[in-house]
């Protein structure tokens, strides 16, 4: 895996990967943080694990939203301390064995960006299930 990070002007940068999809970052401004970028993609990552193993269940899952409220050191580097997760889980008859075993998958075992940071990082997480 390789990525480029280009400055692109005040302190907005643009990443790209080998594929030549763009991200924009920003400390100020219109773009998102670095920080914020790694904790969607924290949440992106969970979803992705979620949804796959709720699929290969044969759950029948129509949507998955994953909000993250984290908490940072207050000083330099002001790393990610503890991280509360909620996964807004929709579908028809889903288990609810089922979504508590996935997100638990996900966060404890293959969730890939999560286990990247810290692992004595405390990470709760919740979840509802609305039915369609």
């Amino acid at each position: 895996m390789k990525v480029t990070i280009d400055w692109v002007n005040d302190l907005n940068f643009i990443g790209k990967n080998s594929k030549r999809q763009k991200v924009m970052f920003g400390a100020e401004g219109d773009y998102a943080s670095p920080m914020e970028n790694l904790l969607m993609s924290v949440g992106a990552c969970a979803s992705v694990d979620v949804v796959m193993i709720l699929k290969k269940a044969r759950q029948d899952i129509t949507g998955c939203h994953c909000e993250i409220d984290s908490d940072r050191a207050d000083e330099p580097p002001r790393r990610f301390t503890g991280l509360r997760m909620k996964f807004v889980v929709r579908g028809k008859g889903l288990s609810e064995k089922q979504v508590k075993k996935a997100i638990d998958l996900s966060v404890e075992k293959y969730c890939s960006v999560m286990h990247s940071l810290d692992p004595n990082m405390p990470v709760e997480t919740s979840y509802q299930i609305v039915p369609v």
